[in-house]
């Protein structure tokens, strides 16, 4: 089955316009991870994600913990990401999240080389070994997913 993966921070997650989020990070301070705004219509991409669900694809998270973080200020970051989920993403039954260190291969997680992968990161997606996407493509590409069209 393919699996339709999505990072978080800069992806789904506006987290670098956070006020201060670099010193907070380097602090460990774990609230631009709570803050951090949404950056698409989070009702419709949670629609379309919902839909390509029942079409059969699994959804899944693939997201980095902080840059040199401690175990415990991972373990935080972790529980933030989760409850930004939940209150931004609520609808949506994930079949994976996969919270790892940071600069973790995010192609661990792959199961198939048709899995996708939405990242804003060029280096993630140069390195995934399927499809991947800059975000600006996930609604176009759920849509052809659906047989919507662009």
């Amino acid at each position: 089955m393919k699996t339709i993966w999505w990072d978080m921070d800069g992806t789904i997650a506006n987290l670098y316009a956070v006020e201060n989020w670099l010193p907070k990070l380097r602090a460990e301070d774990p609230s631009p991870y709570v803050e951090a705004e949404v950056l698409w219509n989070m009702s419709q991409l949670a629609r379309l994600m919902n839909r390509v669900q029942q079409l059969g694809y699994k959804l899944g998270i693939v997201s980095w913990t902080a840059r040199g973080g401690s175990e415990s200020y991972n373990d935080a970051v972790t529980a933030a990401k989760l409850q930004w989920l939940k209150q931004h993403l609520a609808s949506v039954s994930w079949d994976e999240i996969c919270i790892m260190d940071y600069g973790t291969p995010k192609s661990i997680v792959m199961e198939t080389e048709f899995d996708m992968l939405f990242d804003d990161e060029e280096k993630n997606r140069d390195e995934w070994r399927g499809h991947a996407y800059e975000p600006d493509m996930m609604i176009k590409v759920l849509k052809e997913l659906l047989g919507m069209g662009w």
